[in-house]
């Protein structure tokens, strides 16, 4: 593999072509072709968007050959993948796989997709977001709208078999409709979506902490809960290394809670973590429902990372996720023990190239600061 940062003409055009498109987003994109439309039809059109230009070859050949950055700096192995860089695109953006192709050339280093469940969702009544611009932030309420996981995951499959150099994890959840059981259909739910997902991936995410939905959050509110449920899932026999998609808003306490228990099952990594529930000093409308993105996670996110990293960073790879807009903010977060960093509201507030930005920035902080890898800076102020 021949590194941009190694050529100077390849990382001269890269660099100018990043500051164009960055230049381009802010001032003639977001105002003219995004912001002017309500969140959901804006999503919708994204979603489109990708499906359609993702058979146009010139374009992903333009795409890769002037934004995709890559420095042998940001390689890295986390649990026992190898990743180009370690940058994703967070589970909840891209539902039912329709993204893989664009993010594979623009430079991400894995994506993760859903949340799918094992019965299709239509998810909760629309509007699904609403923007927050003056926090970084979007309320979030889709409440896992996905055609389900027998679905999704071929196309996971399908995208994992055939990328450049992304990898692909899938995320599953419980299933939110009319049919939600007790504990015991909530178990078999997952399990039927675990067997689907089993040798199918590069990773394997288990959301436990979705909270917008009907059937709440049974398996984080109760550490017997969660037993139950990975004692069912560790009897599915998978390849793929595991991560458990963690609630932002407990005690550390709580959460330790949690974390003894996935240390006696077979889970490789902690997403640390989901959505922000808590609105306290924010002007937020009481009608406006679901959690916070962006802005409100950042720094309780960073504090739990750092927790979980100096008591379990011998025991679980951790992906950190939320509010990470600039490199320094996703430095901060790998130097408090995060392996993989991702992330997706900053795409809708700062664009597409957004990820450029992360990837040149981060490895110029790496280099400043001594680092071979980044892998030598995990953990380092935890």
């Amino acid at each position: 593999m021949t590194y941009v940062s190694e050529n100077f003409l390849r990382d001269s055009v890269n660099k100018f072509s990043t500051d164009v498109v960055t230049w381009a987003y802010k001032y003639i994109v977001k105002p003219n072709f995004v912001f002017n439309h309500t969140p959901d039809v804006a999503h919708d059109q994204m979603i489109e968007f990708c499906k359609t230009t993702r058979h146009i070859a010139p374009l992903m050949w333009a795409i890769r050959g002037f934004l995709d950055y890559t420095d042998p700096v940001l390689e890295t192995n986390v649990m026992g993948i190898n990743f180009t860089n370690p940058f994703g695109l967070s589970a909840g953006l891209d539902k039912d796989c329709e993204m893989p192709i664009l993010l594979d050339h623009i430079g991400f280093g894995f994506e993760t997709v859903g949340s799918t469940t094992a019965r299709p969702c239509d998810g909760n009544p629309r509007p699904w977001f609403h923007r927050l611009p003056e926090y970084d932030s979007m309320m979030v309420h889709v409440g896992l709208a996905n055609k389900g996981s027998d679905v999704v995951i071929e196309k996971v499959e399908d995208a994992w078999r055939s990328a450049r150099y992304m990898q692909m994890s899938v995320s599953i959840a419980r299933s939110n409709d009319a049919l939600c059981g007790d504990i015991a259909e909530g178990i078999d739910d997952y399990c039927i979506s675990m067997e689907r997902a089993a040798g199918r991936s590069a990773m394997i995410e288990v959301n436990i902490s979705c909270p917008n939905t009907t059937a709440g959050e049974p398996f984080n509110e109760s550490p017997e809960n969660l037993d139950k449920l990975f004692t069912a899932l560790d009897k599915i026999d998978r390849p793929q290394p595991v991560l458990v998609k963690m609630p932002l808003n407990k005690s550390w306490a709580e959460f330790r809670e949690l974390c003894d228990v996935l240390a006696e099952h077979n889970v490789q990594g902690l997403t640390i973590a989901n959505l922000q529930k808590d609105r306290t000093g924010l002007e937020i409308p009481r009608d406006w429902l679901g959690g916070l993105s962006g802005g409100p996670c950042t720094l309780d996110s960073e504090a739990m990372i750092r927790k979980t990293y100096a008591e379990y960073g011998d025991r679980f790879a951790i992906a950190g996720v939320g509010g990470v807009f600039t490199p320094e903010q996703a430095y901060r977060k790998i130097r408090a023990g995060s392996s993989l960093i991702m992330f997706i509201t900053a795409l809708m507030y700062r664009g597409p190239q957004t990820i450029t930005v992360l990837k040149r920035g981060l490895a110029d902080l790496l280099k400043q600061d001594g680092f071979a890898h980044v892998s030598d800076a995990v953990g380092v102020d935890a």
